[in-house]
């Protein structure tokens, strides 16, 4: 459980700042980025639920997704391999990522297919959560560059829940949208 009776430590003004393991790095670290980039999604997707509360079914999906957000920072903050942390590492799991799946299909049942690519926008709601796919894919690409960086790691159930969930931040979009009746589709050299 997590304790917060004070907020400002002092310990960050040397440019630095903890992992989960208690490790110093500094606070342009490629981890702390990724993880600052998944807060910077979840924040994002604050926002998209200002413009969903009437989308029910979409909004319980993004409060799961919120919650989920920080055991995937958790995960991040204390890289594996810490012998004395191991026991107590809390981490994204396959289930989690076999949900977004299965969100992503309920969602995806009731929408047509799709003759175009589709512009942000359309309704406030939809707008908001193509913003938050964007922060989505950034942090994707984040930690898939931080797994390949020698000497760290990142469970491959990371990698995999970023990806879900830019697909599902796309199909809610579609589904806040009217169920895609009121998306803006790309239409090729229409400015030309």
């Amino acid at each position: 459980m997590v304790v917060l009776n004070r907020i400002y430590t002092r310990t960050g003004d040397d440019g630095t700042t903890a992992l989960g393991t208690g490790e110093r790095r500094k606070k342009y670290d490629l981890r702390i980025t990724v993880y600052g980039t998944v807060d910077e999604l979840n924040a994002a997707i604050g926002i998209a639920r200002l413009h969903t509360a009437g989308a029910d079914r979409v909004d319980g999906m993004l409060a799961r997704i919120q919650n989920d957000l920080f055991d995937l920072g958790a995960d991040l903050c204390s890289p594996a391999g810490n012998r004395a942390q191991e026991g107590e590492r809390l981490t994204v799991t396959e289930a989690q990522v076999t949900r977004l799946e299965r969100d992503i299909d309920d969602l995806n049942a009731a929408l047509a297919p799709l003759r175009s690519f589709v512009l942000p926008g359309g309704t406030p709601g939809a707008a908001y959560l193509h913003l938050a796919r964007t922060v989505c894919r950034r942090a994707e690409r984040l930690a898939v560059e931080l797994a390949d960086k020698e000497g760290e790691s990142v469970s491959a159930a990371v990698v995999k829940y970023l990806n879900r969930l830019s697909d599902l931040l796309f199909v809610a979009s579609r589904a806040v949208n009217e169920n895609g009746a009121r998306d803006v589709l790309w239409v090729p050299g229409q400015n030309r």
